[in-house]
């Protein structure tokens, strides 16, 4: 050990065999599993029901394969505790520039799963609006 100084010993974009290895498996089940035409399928479906939401809250909603974002009015509410409030109802989801909800779910998550957690997104929402009329 008395002969490594940091960052002799590696590094984060240095590889190794093993991470390597991870990496090239980890292509393998992208490709052989279809996961990314499976994400612009079931990513469709996210962006439908989430556009399907009749809020006044939600100023757009916006997104490409499971990646998604629903921005909402400044004025009206802020992203961060409507997360918050997502998180109790079970929905993890990550607020950016305040006034925005990202969606960045698993490439294996199904449709019901999505239907559950939009469902969940438009009960907050409806509770959101409720407290600040």
């Amino acid at each position: 050990m008395r002969v490594f100084t940091p960052g002799d010993h590696g590094s984060t974009f240095g590889g190794n065999p093993i991470a390597a290895a991870v990496g090239l498996a980890a292509l393998d089940t992208l490709v052989d599993e279809r996961l990314a035409e499976r994400a612009a399928v079931v990513g469709a479906h996210l962006l439908a029901r989430l556009s399907s939401i009749n809020n006044p809250i939600i100023r757009e909603v916006r997104g490409r394969g499971l990646f998604a974002g629903v921005e909402l009015h400044r004025n009206m509410a802020n992203a961060g505790a409507v997360v918050r409030r997502l998180v109790q109802a079970g929905v993890l989801t990550k607020d950016t520039h305040r006034n925005t909800i990202r969606f960045a779910p698993p490439l294996i998550i199904d449709e019901s799963q999505i239907d559950w957690a939009v469902e969940r997104l438009a009960e907050v929402l409806e509770e959101t609006v409720a407290h600040t009329v």
